[in-house]
């Protein structure tokens, strides 16, 4: 099953997709964040239909208490930008009011000109809780998303602290679709790619990942308690455009696209801040 958050005028909601309709859900719980929580996701068709066409799609999760990232997770990233293996994952924060969802644009700050693409794998918790083992960790999940953390590369850089860069608005692009775990098979073979133009720049797939999936979400368990509808985006592939000669960075007028076999298509043009 697949579900969305949308925008319908001055109405916020979410549904399930159903082929080319949305069924409105929003009378069973407010949110997305909300149906998760009290176990929602299910196959539901009591609702009032709308158009994809005439929506536009908002972050699936609009309101997650947490957005954890992780850095360097695989392999040929870790090497393209010089870091050391490390025996545990790498942990940054985004902000929830960094996301923007598959029908808004990426935002280009007028401090910097240094805006990179990153395709990653996001997982969305579906059963919160602490010291979760690597064994129950994939139970923990209610699905999956494409996920764009498109980076200021400089504002990142200013120290060792990843946190500036990662953080400006409108650069968090999160959808289009939350995937349930049943509709994917063959997790290791899944591929995460970018395209910038219509040309790619970013290819690998799961079994790539230096940390797994269920080896994240016990570690960030341990030090934190995992909540319904957090956010965990899972790493990028090595390609970034910071790490070309030249580097290749993001201007307005750019089309990117992350695609996740068997997740979904995550399609967004970027924008000027003075032109947003």
């Amino acid at each position: 099953m697949r579900f969305v958050s949308f925008q319908t005028g001055n109405k916020t909601s979410w549904g399930r997709v159903d082929g080319e309709d949305i069924i409105d859900l929003d009378a069973l719980a407010p949110d997305l964040k909300t149906a998760i929580s009290v176990g929602l996701l299910g196959d539901m068709n009591d609702g009032p239909r709308v158009a994809r066409n005439t929506v536009k799609l908002l972050p699936v999760v609009p309101n997650p208490s947490k957005i954890l990232c992780v850095g360097h997770n695989y392999e040929e990233h870790r090497v393209e930008t010089g870091r050391d293996a490390t025996e545990h994952p790498s942990i940054f924060t985004r902000f929830a009011d960094t996301l923007v969802g598959a029908d808004f644009p990426i935002v280009l700050p007028t401090v910097s000109s240094s805006l990179d693409y990153e395709a990653e794998l996001a997982v969305v918790i579906g059963k919160g809780g602490r010291n979760i083992s690597e064994a129950d960790a994939l139970n923990h999940i209610a699905g999956y998303s494409c996920f764009n953390d498109a980076s200021l590369r400089d504002w990142q850089w200013h120290t060792r602290q990843f946190i500036p860069g990662k953080n400006f608005p409108g650069t968090g692009v999160f959808g289009p679709e939350l995937v349930t775990p049943d509709e994917l098979t063959d997790m290791d073979s899944i591929r995460v790619e970018s395209y910038l133009n219509g040309i790619r720049m970013q290819s690998a797939t799961l079994d790539h990942m230096l940390f797994p999936i269920a080896t994240i979400i016990a570690y960030v368990s341990a030090f934190t308690q995992l909540s319904p509808g957090d956010v965990i985006a899972t790493g990028t592939p090595g390609g970034v455009g910071a790490k070309r000669n030249p580097p290749v960075w993001m201007k307005a007028g750019d089309q990117i696209e992350v695609r996740i076999s068997g997740v979904g298509s995550l399609n967004s043009h970027v924008v000027s801040e003075d032109a947003a």
